[in-house]
């Protein structure tokens, strides 16, 4: 369970953002869609290896500079 404190004069809409903000850092809307579909164990590590080459081309790139 998520709770916000609000401090004393702090509006709703601020509230409102740290509710948004902690929601996504739990990672529970990304899990509810990842577990709409099936996704085979091969796509999935496919699409791990291809994360970590085009990260490794980003960082080389960088260290070239």
């Amino acid at each position: 369970m998520i709770i916000v404190p609000v401090k004393e004069g702090e509006s709703i809409d601020r509230a409102l953002k740290k509710l948004k903000r902690k929601f996504e850092k739990t990672g529970v809307v990304k899990e509810l869609r990842e577990r709409q579909k099936f996704t085979k164990p091969s796509i999935k590590h496919r699409e791990a290896v291809n994360k970590a080459i085009y990260i490794q081309k980003i960082q080389d790139a960088e260290a070239a500079l």
